[in-house]
């Protein structure tokens, strides 16, 4: 099969696709035919080995302290289609259309992955209806999303911000935040805004050319999604009372957010999420209710997949980029559910 092996920690190039050995599910595994992945925002941190040095050395102690373990396979979500189930196993079975994420886990950038069917963990049956390519993209952003949102403990009428509302988290959260009852708020770069309205947000920032701190509004929740506002400098625009959501917190955020707390009654949320099945269930309901969609810029195949992590690295991705993955023995005109 073909699988995007990581090689070394670097740019783009040291991705490669390579053919690798199939994998064979064991007893509690099911073997997962995938036809659609993502390049997310996460996975090129990751591929850099760009995180603070309070990630960056567990991070490397997991992955591998110099260079990735050989055969690592890039890629944290997937849908696609059960072909074959350990002994094990009772939850799922072949032929069943799934989607699901695998966290700090790896592999999914490849064309099939034996997968431990873990309780209540990560991998749910995908929503009716929705193509493999969409499904693919709901794992990270939307449990990563419905995770914070939940740590705010969000409520009908208020007003929240999100800081980088138009990537793979952040149009996640404007459409769940909107589902809640509250008010959204959302700022990005001028290209992303007619996106963002169109998905439901009440208004729209361009941080280029306005600063929300100027505008005299105060929310009851600011989610900074990108990391890159500070805490001391937002306080007047966040109720007294009010939550900071950070997704992907910086070192100064980091470092700053527990003398926040502590000199005021501002709260700072940043615990990483650690998605459940229960949330795929969510979510895949909310989806075919028609309440919640997903937004895909572009779609590349496996074998163009050094040129999906430049295109993420210009921040200029609207929603998700997709990795669409071609089997030789089929096509694609089967993977929609």
């Amino acid at each position: 099969m073909k699988a995007a092996v990581w090689t070394k920690y670097g740019p783009p190039e040291v991705l490669e696709v390579m053919e690798v050995d199939k994998p064979s599910p064991k007893e509690n595994e099911v073997l997962i035919k995938i036809l659609a992945t993502t390049v997310t925002a996460g996975d090129c941190e990751m591929r850099r080995m760009d995180f603070p040095f309070y990630l960056s050395l567990p991070m490397r102690l997991w992955v591998g302290l110099v260079k990735p373990k050989e055969g690592t396979i890039m890629g944290t979500e997937l849908a696609g289609v059960i072909e074959a189930v350990g002994e094990d196993v009772e939850s799922f079975q072949v032929g069943d259309k799934v989607f699901g994420g695998l966290g700090m886990k790896l592999g999914t950038n490849a064309g099939y992955i034996a997968l431990t069917v873990e309780p209540n963990k990560n991998l749910a049956i995908m929503p009716a209806h929705m193509s493999f390519d969409e499904a693919a993209t709901v794992p990270f952003g939307g449990r990563d999303a419905l995770h914070f949102l939940h740590l705010g403990n969000i409520q009908p009428g208020q007003k929240i911000l999100i800081n980088g509302a138009g990537g793979s988290i952040g149009t996640f959260a404007v459409q769940l935040a909107k589902i809640m009852g509250a008010e959204v708020t959302a700022v990005d770069s001028a290209e992303k805004l007619d996106m963002l309205n169109a998905i439901g947000a009440d208004h729209v920032i361009d941080y280029v050319n306005e600063d929300f701190r100027t505008n005299g509004i105060v929310y009851d929740l600011i989610f900074d999604v990108v990391g890159t506002l500070s805490l001391s400098k937002c306080a007047s625009s966040l109720k007294p009372d009010g939550v900071y959501l950070l997704a992907n917190p910086m070192r100064g955020q980091v470092l700053s957010g527990p003398w926040h707390r502590w000199r005021s009654n501002q709260r700072v949320e940043m615990l990483t999420a650690d998605g459940t099945v229960a949330d795929l269930d969510y979510l895949r309901e909310l989806i075919e209710e028609g309440k919640l969609q997903t937004v895909i810029d572009r779609r590349y195949p496996l074998e163009e997949i050094v040129d999906a992590h430049r295109y993420v690295e210009t921040g200029a991705k609207q929603g998700n980029v997709v990795i669409t993955i071609t089997h030789d023995e089929d096509s694609r005109s089967g993977t929609t559910a």
